[in-house]
């Protein structure tokens, strides 16, 4: 399924190519399977993913941008369908413990949910990539549950800790490095999410899905050191 495409200049040296503005999983997978067929052209510095655009940026400034953007069409047309193989479930450990957790009794009060439904409804669903953003290593995940959307907080946090799995509106989502921030903060991560020292410094990228596994605070622990010291080896298998 093709659709139909804006195409503008971003700068001199970009394209920004934009599908129907919703947020879509049908648009995702033809933005990714679009992101596929441009990476590998020599004159592309980089193609960033978000809801519904694409951004081409190119190593040399654009001269003839009608010219660019004709190819691009044309390259559009010939796209071949994302590859279910390239796709993959990555297996994430959470630990929902009120330690860490410290929104959850607000979203429980507010939901009229016990906690442990809260946390049922969240860790029973495979969340799609949607893109990477607002940190290096920050996924933007579809598919929360209905029943646990809760708005942004009004007087976001001013540290909000590395690891640390939020709530915000219809997303969710982790943070990978200490940061402010305004979401909901149900449970904590061991994992790392982005490690500028390897070749793939985020391991998942937009159109894989994430699946989290509720811990206990000491298998939480456990598995910080085998992060810490290399060891630690992340489950995911191919969709």
């Amino acid at each position: 399924m093709n659709f139909e495409l804006s195409y503008k200049p971003f700068g001199a040296f970009a394209i920004l190519i934009e599908w129907p503005s919703i947020i879509d999983e049908v648009i995702i997978q033809d933005i990714v399977a679009f992101e596929k067929e441009i990476e590998n052209k020599e004159s592309v510095l980089e193609a960033v993913i978000a809801y519904n655009s694409l951004l081409v940026r190119y190593h040399e400034p654009i001269l003839n941008v009608s010219l660019k953007i004709q190819e691009l069409q044309v390259l559009y047309d010939l796209k071949r369908p994302i590859q279910k193989q390239s796709q993959k479930l990555w297996e994430i450990p959470v630990c929902y413990d009120l330690s860490f957790g410290l929104d959850l009794k607000e979203i429980s009060r507010q939901k009229k949910q016990p906690l442990e439904e809260i946390i049922a409804l969240h860790s029973s669903v495979d969340y799609l990539i949607y893109f990477i953003g607002f940190q290096p290593g920050f996924l933007y995940l579809g598919g929360l549950h209905k029943k646990i959307h809760t708005p942004r907080k009004s007087n976001p946090r001013l540290r909000v800790d590395k690891g640390s799995l939020g709530i915000g509106g219809k997303q969710t989502g982790i943070y990978p490095q200490d940061s402010s921030g305004g979401w909901n903060i149900i449970g904590k991560s061991p994992v790392d999410f982005f490690t500028i020292s390897n070749e793939q410094p985020c391991f998942a990228k937009p159109g894989d899905r994430i699946r989290f596994s509720p811990i206990n605070l000491n298998t939480f622990y456990q598995i910080e050191k085998e992060v810490s010291n290399g060891t630690h080896i992340l489950r995911s298998k191919l969709l």
